[in-house]
């Protein structure tokens, strides 16, 4: 178990990458609009929203060498493109050599949220696969905490701060390439290409009692399974729960409330000087919870978590829309901002890539990865730039009402739709899924006999 919580925590350093990355930009904001004079549109656009889009393309594309190449492989590339980024941005002399480079951490950002929980789940045993993708998520997590207290201590270095902010990430993007080498190829992999010397001798290393047959999905079986895609109609049923769970993973408003903290808090009546409480503070609040939702994924299920963050989103999510329409003022909004951060850490946070990464089967999995993670960033790009012409338009009381109502759909979805993974191995869930989807289709087909 000692070598398996290793090779997790060394996948799961990608997480931590993704997290500084993505923040990191935050502290060079403004220095980087006054040392161009970019217009507002241009900055935000291109400087500022490059990296994203290249998460985007990223996340949409990144099933393809995690399929063909492997999950080691891909996660070695993606360490390069993080160190490549982060050196080619702070060496940057003009904004699009900046965007450039900053759209190559981008793809690496997308491409992390397939490779890394997908190897996770394929190495963990099934009674502590929740708790290890999860480390992917305390990761993200604490490099976004990380970056925000890097910005801080670096902001007053002088004029080329920035170049630093951006730079500092190219030193854990050089350790996390040196530890990648370090562990094997996942097996589950090495099986779903029939490399059956190599996946036997990687079994036999986490577990000398373990049966390669055991590992044996459906695509071990057969060479037509090479030929199979997500969007089989076998493949339904996982498929709708991947859109879903992503779906209302952005349809929380997280991404609103992360990038426009600070905006939120002036529309509540609360000064500029709360940046410094919504950046760290947030990051704290998010570490802790994650924290535990990481601790508790695999003792009370992925269910439980999210019917816990979904009571807690409307809770919060309700609160904040009627502070805003009863104008409480004061401390109210941040307070129920700090409620909404827990609720996500502790439901969605610690769930969503876990439960993305069980319920594909070993063959197809990057590919249903990659789809479920381009449903999140897609949303993740589109919801945030509509929220300044929202607030404007038809204030921020209606906008958290509808995220609002949206999380009372999404607790929903948790109670009817979604089936709980904990404990179960992948290529039972994976049996499970499918014959669930088969069965609704042969009961629809019953049904209709009857009928005629």
């Amino acid at each position: 178990m000692n070598k398996i919580l290793i090779w997790s925590v060394t996948a799961a350093l990608a997480g931590f990458l993704f997290g500084f990355d993505t923040v990191v930009i935050s502290g060079a904001d403004k220095q980087l609009q006054l040392l161009w004079h970019s217009s507002d549109a241009f900055h935000g656009s291109v400087v500022m929203a490059m990296a994203l889009w290249g998460t985007v393309i990223g996340a949409i594309f990144g099933g393809i060498p995690t399929n063909k190449i492997g999950r080691k492989k891909t996660l070695f590339w993606i360490g390069i493109l993080y160190f490549v980024s982060a050196i080619g941005a702070a060496l940057a002399n003009d904004p699009y050599i900046f965007a450039f480079f900053r759209f190559i951490g981008g793809l690496g950002v997308g491409a992390s949220t397939i490779a890394a929980p997908a190897y996770v789940s394929e190495i963990a045993p099934a009674d502590k696969r929740g708790r290890l993708v999860a480390l992917y998520q305390f990761n993200i997590v604490l490099g976004i905490l990380v970056a925000f207290i890097s910005n801080y201590f670096l902001k007053d270095i002088g004029e080329n701060a920035w170049r630093w902010m951006v730079g500092v990430q190219a030193i854990p993007s050089f350790i996390y390439i040196l530890f990648i080498i370090t562990i094997p190829e996942s097996p589950r992999w090495l099986l779903s290409k029939n490399r059956i010397d190599e996946a036997r001798k990687v079994l036999f290393t986490i577990d000398p009692l373990a049966s390669i047959e055991d590992f044996r999905d459906e695509s071990g079986e057969n060479g037509a399974a090479k030929h199979e895609n997500i969007f089989m109609k076998k493949y339904r049923f996982p498929l709708i729960l991947a859109f879903l769970i992503a779906f209302f993973n952005q349809f929380s408003g997280i991404n609103a409330f992360l990038y426009y903290a600070p905006r939120i808090f002036e529309e509540a009546g609360l000064g500029q000087n709360t940046a410094l409480l919504s950046s760290i503070g947030i990051g704290i609040t998010n570490l802790v919870f994650t924290l535990v939702g990481v601790s508790l994924i695999d003792k009370l299920g992925r269910k439980v978590l999210m019917y816990i963050g979904s009571v807690g989103y409307i809770i919060s999510l309700g609160l904040v829309s009627a502070a805003f329409y009863f104008d409480w003022g004061g401390l109210s909004v941040p307070v129920f901002l700090f409620l909404f951060i827990a609720s996500h850490a502790i439901g969605q946070g610690a769930v969503i890539w876990v439960f993305i990464s069980e319920i594909f089967p070993n063959h197809i999995r990057a590919s249903g990865q990659a789809f479920g993670s381009s449903v999140h960033w897609v949303l993740a790009a589109i919801i945030p730039s509509l929220i300044p012409v929202l607030f404007s338009e038809i204030g921020p009381s209606v906008v958290f009402l509808i995220f609002t109502l949206m999380m009372v759909l999404q607790l929903l979805f948790v109670m009817f739709l979604m089936p709980e993974t904990k404990g179960i191995s992948l290529e039972t869930l994976s049996e499970n899924l499918i014959n669930k989807n088969t069965n609704k289709d042969d009961f629809k087909k019953t049904a209709s006999a009857r009928v005629l």
